[in-house]
């Protein structure tokens, strides 16, 4: 067991340094030897993990794909907010969904980059779906025709914030955006009780950290 142990942490330590590298330099600049020096481990721990550079673009992709669970809203929109919130936070504090997200946006047509647009538009459909059997949705509103206008509006959010200020102002961006496009979309009465601070990923986090270990503690 204590090998196995092992084995995932080196992983996990590899994972990292490879999305550092990505991070930083983007996957076509990147080198295996970068990410070797910044993991600290021997050529042959990481191809006991990864196989090639384009297997550890795939391993940072697919970890950034584990999308932030959130505990369930009695408004669909609320959730929905809370699930976009969470991703800045995660992306503001997190380097490997730093690098999935930068990893995403590369044009090399040779990586799988459909994943991430692919999961979200899913997540923010159901979404949208219950939001309307609720009636918190206007009339006109189809909900798949509005999760690609949402998830497509909030890529386009983080890439422009990681170019001007590295993350730094994404949280109130994100913010901005949902506040634009949600009206046209949501019921009046529904929107006047969403909470669209910025400090709201912050306050999901710690809700969501001290859920996992009230868990933790009663398997314990």
């Amino acid at each position: 067991m204590a090998m196995q142990d092992r084995a995932i942490r080196t992983r996990q330590v590899i994972l990292q340094a490879a999305a550092k590298v990505f991070e930083e330099r983007g996957y076509q600049a990147a080198t295996i030897t970068e990410i070797l020096n910044v993991a600290g481990v021997t050529k042959g721990a990481l191809y006991f993990h990864f196989q090639s550079k384009d297997d550890l673009a795939q391993g940072v992709l697919t970890e950034q794909n584990n999308l932030p669970g959130v505990p369930e809203r009695p408004s669909r929109i609320q959730q929905l907010v809370d699930i976009v919130m969470l991703q800045v936070y995660r992306l503001q504090t997190n380097i490997v969904v730093r690098a999935g997200v930068r990893l995403s946006l590369d044009p090399r047509r040779d990586l799988d980059r459909s994943a991430p647009f692919t999961i979200w538009n899913t997540v923010v459909t159901q979404l949208l779906d219950t939001a309307k059997a609720q009636g918190e949705l206007l009339p006109h509103v189809v909900p798949d025709e509005t999760a690609m206008v949402l998830v497509g509006s909030f890529g386009g959010v983080q890439s422009m914030s990681q170019a001007v200020t590295d993350y730094e102002d994404l949280a109130l961006r994100a913010c901005e955006m949902l506040r634009h496009v949600l009206p046209s979309v949501v019921v009046p009465s529904v929107l006047a009780s969403i909470d669209f601070s910025p400090s709201r990923g912050a306050e999901v986090h710690r809700e969501v950290t001290a859920s996992e270990e009230r868990e933790e503690a009663t398997v314990g």
